[in-house]
Parts: structure tokens; C-alpha cells; sequence
């Protein structure tokens, strides 16, 4: 049975209480509070009107006392039969947060030290049948670090690696402090008799169009010596039909087989083909008896990575069956602070984000946690690969104590075994930017300590996946990788992470060289993008503004307000004049709100089409590029792409094109030549007649031409290339837009501007908006002259825009549909219709308002 529903919660100062006494089955805990499981304190406390949402203004500093106090959790079963010889009963925790004690009617059962694996634990002997009591200690962390040293390095908190926790609970440089506790995942109480499947194993062997290989290890526990156990094993299609099936006998707990499907369907990234899942049935049998049963979708694919090309090169791509994807997406991390609390439906609704936004992979960064397991499941339903970092980020780890490596060995292990078996899954990564930074850390002097944690990437990790996982790829840390004396975060070999764009990190560095930072309006700039010869860019981002509806619903009033205190709490990078830097060097620097909400995600959203299409056009030697960040875990302002109302920034919609398996570029410099590519990362080739078109910002045509073109499956060429006198035609810089589109092709308009926005002469302009509720449908007319940076705004979250974020040439119109991704009524008559030099008339149902 799943113990999931309303738990009863209540706090104690430590010692204030006797365990035995709150544990004991009778204990009246009638005025507790109830608090839903899977859940979290923080949450039910704010159901309760205990704590004031800790989202809103500074209300999360109102809540740290929660971290301070001793939590437990109650709760009641009823059993109809209690195990007799030869079976069990178990109780299953699949998360504890962090440090728990469980009680079953009374009896300590078992203790948990870590947030990010599950527990099982056995209750035969103490359960009875009919009515039983769980009791649960949560210990504040404080007793279990407070004798502990404390290392030269930890990123924000120096208390955090001795606990195996989520890194950012402790607040990271996009969110606050919350030190978490609860039940964050499902509870279980299973039944047995005489064997259970402890866990299945399917590996993709061989995989082609003719025949495919599948290896599969189910693991059994037997409770009963004499039990004579097999399992029987079948492959299903989507039709239901078997596809192959075989049996087995268990022999030392272990039971081994292969399946060959012969002409299989592939499972692929949505880009590439269709992500096809086949669905895995496992039975264990003793004698006749079916005894346990497992069921999983699973996906027949290959997946490697290439550290070298066909010619001997340095690399670093994904091999997906044979095919090199060019891998395109953003780093993930937890969808709220409040783990224990995210529905699953938000899950879903960031990773249909994702997938419409043409991304076929994302990194579970490892400052969060191993995520849920809809994570995946909507990973391998969708097509989106997955780089799993371990939960290592960000500081030094006692690898020297023997029970805390023990403690990571178990984590390790459970979430391999865990999530092994998923299609999307891509990639082992050791941890984030430790190996980097050590270096760094160590040449400025900021460290003088070895390398503890080293061992854990480069001994423990590699062993467990060479015993429980040995046909995936593992990569130690990111960034990493290191030539010719350069330090791990050079592009000549491994995976890079760019902060030289936003953090001002100065490159080329050496290994050993104390690091410089460049806190200029060049030093920052997006512009460096271009410098980068990456193999793979696993990071690099900027900031941007969350949408206005999200500031307004956390801000007090009167504080929405350009540099007020609410405003910059948003904001937890360590520099904020980093951002004003940008700003100031491509939009100049904001002065109200409103141009901070438009300039900070104008930059952004431009600055990333100006980083990714230079990788892409690089493709012969960048095999990938993911943005930091794809989400917010609070409603603040930070480098995500979708603010945490689920309300994607501009640069979302600009990736929907510079995503797009087909891409059209511009490769330009104010006052050098304009160079037009095209970029296919398709598996077919395509050819087509590409135009290059340039307008006055009234409109007036003052160039084009058209250019044949031929690109094969996986390239990215250049076609022509212009001198810009020759397309501006006397006509200045300041004053024009160039449109590249193809109507041969099915490529997404791709339009530029030749100087930066603060240099550009934009007149003023009009919009014309109709409004059609009955087909949710607005369409937005620029009426005389161009209008830039068209933003559609309603105050509610998770609404679906068909774009937002765009640009109009005058008499131009653009369709946009509206809905609420849950069904939520839209507000029409609070719609704000706005561009950067625009004034807007409105028309609903034929009449003007």
C-alpha cells in the first residue's frame, strides 16, 4: 500500500521531547497539524497559515527557524495479514529529507542520513495485524555537522558537505536559503512471500534497423531458501504484441536472459525521429505462484560518446544509434526550492516547454537533486535526452571519512539502479565545476587543502557504473578536460562552460595561473561568445528579468520598482553590476522598470541567438550548446529561460528559431562583411533558394538577393557573403533590419539588426491589436514604421503565447494564440499589448477601446 495523503506534523526544540514518547503507537497526536506526503515542512506550515509564503517580499529569512527545530511526522495503517514464515514486510521510503529517525508501533526501525537516496527497511517482526503507527524524527542538521570541519571551499555555506542534501537548498547565486525537511518522496508498505524482484536491468546491446539486442538482469531476493524461483520476461509493442519473451531460472539471486527483436522501432530525440518506447514486463514465479511483478518502458537506442571525430580530432558529441546529435537544450534545475512539493505536473509542463522549444537535451545540474522519476518518464515520452551530474557541486568532500563515503556509495548505487534503465539518459557526469575550480581556487589561494572529493569522481563513481552500469558514458566532472597545459575549462578537449560572457572569467588560463576577472561592459559582454572554440558549450547564459506578472505577485506594493531593495533581493548573483554592465553596453542602462523588464530580457534573448548560432555554425567542431538556465526554482530574477510562473522570457521564444533543426544565419560585425549560412542538423538533406532581404524601419526595400543552396544531412555552410555597403545602398547602419527566409525551405524567419539597440534609430510607431476571445486569438498589427520587441503580458501564470517577443515590419501582422495551459479563464481585458517604441490601439469584437 502507498502511505501517501495527510500525515500528522508537529515541531519540538531538540531534547525538549522523549522519542519514545512521541513514537509510542498511542501517542495522542490529535492537535498536530496535517501535512501532505509526499510533501515537505514548508509547505504544510504554509497550507496552515503558519508561515507567511517565504516567496513573497523577504518572508523566506521569516522562516529559518524551521531549520532549527526537531519535525516529526505520525501516521496510522491497517494490516488484514501479517507476514508469516518465508514472507516479509517492508517499508519503503523512496526520500527522506534529511537525517531521520523511523519508528514503527513504537520499535526504531532504522535511521536515514541522506536526502538523496531511498530506504527500505524490514517490519516483519514488529508490525501486528489490523491498526499500526509510523512515527518520524527529523533531526535539524545543525547536530550533525556542528563538530565537523569546515573546508576551505564550500560555494555559499560552509556547513553543506557533510550533508548528503539538495546543495541549493542552502542557496545558490539564483535563489535563497530553505533548509528543507519532511517525507519529499512516496511510502510504501510491501508484502512478500519468499522472493521479491530487488530490481531489473535492460541493456541495449546492438541496435540497427535490422535487429537489436537487448540484455536483461533481474535481481531477486529470496525470503524462503527452498523457494524454487523463475521469472518470465516479455517485450511489448505499443499494439500490446509481444515482440520477444523468454524464461529463466533464478540461480544465485540473479537471473539472466537476452532478447532480439528483429526489425525494432529506435527510440530517438524528437528532432530526429520518433522517441519509441516498448514496454517491459518482468513476473518471478515459484513453481506456479507468481510471487512479485515489475513493469517499465523502456526505449531501444545506443548512446556513446565520441572524445574524437572520423579524422582523429579532438571531440565531444553524443552518438545516438550511430548518429551524431547536435545536442540542444539548457541546464535543469529543481522546478521549486520546496522539492517534496512539486506536482508532477509541473514536471511535465516545463519538459513540453522544452520539447516546443526544440530542445532534445537537458543537465540535471548537480546541485539539485536525482530527479523524481516523471522527470525521466517525460524525458523518454518526449524525446529529450538526459546529462546526469551527481550531486556534487561547488566545494570539497571528505572522501577521507569512511561513513561518509559509505553514505555516498549507497546514494550512488541507488540511483543507478534507479534510473539506468531510461531511454533519455545520456550521460554520467561526476559533479559541477569542481575539478575546474579546485584549480582556480587553488592558484589564487583561496584553497591550500588537497583535493578532497577527488576520489568520489574519479575511483568510487567509475566502479559502481562499471559493475551496475557499464554501457553508458561517464564523464568526471564538467567542465573538463585539459590540453596542452590549459586548465580543465579550455575548449581544445572536453565539454566548456563559458562564463567569461556575464561572470567576466578571463580566457585562455593555464592550469595553475591565478584566474582574472574582467568586470568591464567588454569584459562581460556577449560579444565574446564569438571567441569561443568549444567542443561542446555545457554552460554559458546571462540574466534576465522574470515576467511582470511574477515580480508583482512576490513584490509588496510600492516596491515594483527599478532598484528598490524588493527588487534587488531578487537578484542573488554575487555582483550585480554585472548585469548593468550588459545592459549598458548593448541597451544602455534602464531607467524605469519597465526598460529593465524589456532591456535585461532583450539582451538575453539576443545575446543567446548570438552565442548558439556561432556554435552551431561551427558545427563541424561544436557539437552542442545548453543554456544556463532552463527554469527557477523561486520567482527571482536569474539566467532561466522560463520564470518560475512557468512564463517563458524572450529568450525562450527566440530559441524556438535558433533552436530549429533548420537555421538560417547571420554571421556579421558592424562594418565588416555579412556572411549568410545555413545550418542543417536534420538527418536528410535539403536544398532550397535562401533570400537575404534588407528594409528601412518605414518599411522601404533597399536590397535583396537570392542565393541556391544545397546542405546536406548534418552540416552548416556558408552561401555568400556582402559587404555591408553594398547592402545598405547609402542607407545607415542605424536605420535598417535584414530578413533572412526561404520559401523552398521550411526554416523560421531569422531577422538582424546591423548596430546594437541603443545605437538604432527607432521611430515611433503604432500597434493595432484586435482581440478575438471566442478563438483566443490576438493580432497585432505595426502600423507606419517597424515595430521592436512586440510583448503580449496578462497577469497569470502558465499561459501558452503561440510567440511573444517579436518584431513587425510595418503592415505586417502577427496571429498570436492564447491559452492557459490548465484551462484557467483568460483575463482579456487585462491584456497588455506593448513594444519598445510603440503606442497601441486596441480593438475588440470590431469596436475600438
Amino acid at each position: 500500500m502507498e502511505l501517501s495523503g495527510i500525515w500528522k506534523l508537529m515541531h519540538y526544540d531538540v531534547g525538549e521531547k522523549k522519542p519514545m514518547e512521541l513514537a509510542a503507537p498511542g501517542f495522542d497526536d490529535r492537535f498536530w497539524v496535517g501535512a501532505s506526503v509526499p510533501g515537505d515542512v514548508h509547505t504544510a506550515l504554509i497550507e496552515r497559515g503558519i508561515i507567511d509564503p517565504p516567496y513573497y517580499g523577504h518572508n523566506d529569512i521569516k522562516s529559518r527557524w524551521v531549520e532549527q527545530k526537531e519535525w516529526w511526522y505520525r501516521t496510522t495503517f491497517t494490516l488484514s495479514e501479517i507476514s508469516g514464515k518465508g514472507e516479509r514486510t517492508e517499508i519503503h521510503f523512496e526520500g527522506l529529507d534529511t537525517f531521520a529517525s523511523v519508528y514503527v508501533n513504537g520499535h526504531e526501525i532504522g535511521k536515514t542520513e541522506n536526502m538523496l537516496r531511498s530506504y527500505r527497511f524490514d517490519i516483519t517482526r514488529v508490525i501486528r495485524k489490523g491498526w499500526n503507527s509510523i512515527a518520524i524524527r527529523f533531526d535539524p542538521l545543525s547536530i550533525h555537522y556542528q563538530d565537523k570541519e569546515l573546508f576551505d571551499w564550500s560555494s555559499y555555506t560552509k556547513e553543506r558537505p557533510w550533508i548528503r542534501k539538495a546543495a541549493m537548498n542552502y542557496g545558490w547565486d539564483w535563489g535563497p536559503r530553505m533548509v528543507t525537511a519532511g517525507i519529499w518522496g512516496k511510502v510504501h508498505v510491501n508484502q512478500y512471500r519468499k522472493a521479491r524482484i530487488e530490481n531489473v536491468q535492460a541493456s541495449t546491446i546492438q541496435a540497427d534497423q535490422d535487429l537489436a539486442i537487448v540484455h536483461l538482469t533481474a535481481n531477486v531476493k529470496k525470503y524462503h531458501k527452498e523457494a524454487n524461483c523463475s521469472v518470465i520476461i516479455a517485450l511489448k509493442d505499443q499494439d500490446g504484441k509481444v515482440v520477444d519473451q523468454a524464461t529463466t531460472p533464478v540461480e544465485g539471486g540473479n537471473a539472466h536472459l537476452e532478447l532480439r527483436i528483429s526489425s525494432p522501432q529506435l527510440w530517438w530525440t524528437h528532432d530526429l525521429g520518433t522517441p519509441y518506447l516498448y514496454q517491459l514486463e518482468v513476473r518471478l514465479f515459484a513453481e506456479e505462484e507468481i510471487l512479485d511483478s515489475y513493469e517499465e518502458a523502456i526505449g531501444i537506442r545506443t548512446v556513446e560518446l565520441a572524445l574524437q571525430d572520423a579524422e582523429g580530432r579532438d571531440a565531444f558529441a553524443f552518438i545516438l544509434n550511430g548518429v551524431k546529435v547536435y545536442a540542444k537544450g539548457a541546464n535543469w534545475i529543481p522546478a521549486d526550492h520546496l522539492i517534496g512539493s512539486i506536482p508532477d505536473q509541473k514536471y511535465k509542463d516545463l519538459i513540453d516547454l522544452a520539447a516546443s522549444g526544440q530542445m532534445n537535451m537537458l543537465r540535471v545540474w548537480a546541485g539539485g537533486i536525482y530527479e523524481k522519476d516523471v522527470f525521466y518518464e517525460e524525458c523518454d515520452r518526449r524525446g529529450i535526452l538526459v546529462w546526469q551530474d551527481f550531486a556534487f557541486a561547488n566545494a570539497l568532500f571528505p572522501d577521507f571519512n569512511h561513513d561518509f563515503m559509505e553514505n555516498v556509495r549507497g546514494e550512488v548505487i541507488d540511483n543507478v539502479i534507479r534510473l539506468r534503465n531510461h531511454a533519455s539518459l545520456a550521460l554520467w557526469c561526476g559533479n559541477n565545476e569542481i575539478d575546474w575550480l579546485y584549480d582556480m581556487k587553488t592558484a589564487s589561494g583561496d584553497i591550500t587543502s588537497p583535493f578532497y572529493g577527488e576520489s568520489i569522481y574519479h575511483e568510487l563513481i567509475p566502479e559502481v557504473l562499471e559493475e551496475l552500469d557499464p554501457h553508458r558514458p561517464y564523464w568526471p566532472s564538467s567542465p573538463y578536460g585539459a590540453k596542452d597545459g590549459y586548465d580543465a575549462n579550455d575548449p581544445g578537449s572536453g565539454d566548456r562552460h563559458n562564463w567569461q560572457v556575464w561572470h567576466g572569467s578571463v580566457y585562455p588560463r593555464m592550469s595553475g595561473e591565478v584566474p582574472v576577472l574582467d568586470y568591464s561592459i567588454q569584459g562581460v559582454s556577449f560579444k565574446n561568445y564569438k571567441q569561443d572554440d568549444a567542443l561542446f558549450s555545457s554552460e554559458f547564459g546571462m540574466h534576465a528579468s522574470a515576467n511582470r506578472y511574477t515580480l508583482e505577485k512576490n513584490i509588496p506594493e510600492g516596491q515594483f520598482y527599478w532598484g528598490s531593495p524588493e527588487m534587488a533581493y531578487r537578484n542573488k548573483d554575487t555582483n550585480h553590476q554585472k548585469g548593468i554592465l550588459l545592459m549598458e553596453g548593448y541597451t544602455g542602462i534602464p531607467k524605469d522598470i519597465e526598460e529593465y523588464m524589456n532591456f535585461s530580457m532583450l539582451t538575453q534573448a539576443e545575446g543567446l541567438k548570438y552565442g548558439i548560432e556561432h556554435f552551431r555554425r561551427k558545427q563541424a567542431r561544436n557539437s552542442g550548446a545548453l543554456v544556463w538556465q532552463l527554469n527557477d526554482s523561486w520567482p527571482g530574477t536569474s539566467w532561466s529561460m522560463i520564470d518560475y510562473e512557468l512564463l517563458p522570457k524572450a529568450s525562450f521564444y527566440y530559441g524556438k528559431r535558433f533552436f530549429a533543426p533548420i537555421l538560417l544565419s547571420l554571421d556579421y560585425e558592424p562594418g565588416e562583411a555579412l556572411k549568410v549560412w545555413l545550418i542543417n542538423d536534420t538527418l536528410e538533406l535539403c536544398q532550397g533558394t535562401l533570400e537575404l532581404k534588407v528594409f528601412t524601419f518605414d518599411g522601404e526595400e533597399v536590397y535583396s538577393a537570392s542565393i541556391d543552396a544545397v546542405a546536406e544531412a548534418q552540416s552548416a555552410n556558408c552561401y555568400i557573403t556582402l559587404e555591408e555597403a553594398e547592402v545598405l545602398r547609402g542607407r545607415r547602419a542605424e536605420e535598417v533590419i535584414i530578413e533572412l527566409s526561404s520559401s523552398t525551405i521550411e526554416v523560421p524567419v531569422n531577422r538582424y539588426y546591423l548596430r546594437d539597440p541603443k545605437e538604432l534609430v527607432l521611430p515611433d510607431t503604432n500597434l493595432l491589436v484586435q482581440v478575438d476571445e471566442a478563438n483566443s486569438e490576438v493580432t497585432v498589427t505595426a502600423v507606419g514604421t517597424l515595430a521592436r520587441f512586440v510583448k503580449l503580458e496578462l497577469p497569470l501564470g502558465n499561459v501558452i503565447y503561440s510567440d511573444n517577443y517579436f518584431d513587425l515590419l510595418p503592415g505586417e501582422q502577427k496571429a498570436v494564440q492564447i491559452h492557459h495551459r490548465h484551462g484557467a479563464e483568460i483575463p482579456w481585458s487585462a491584456l497588455r499589448v506593448s513594444a519598445l517604441n510603440a503606442r497601441v490601439s486596441t480593438i475588440k469584437d470590431g469596436l475600438k477601446i
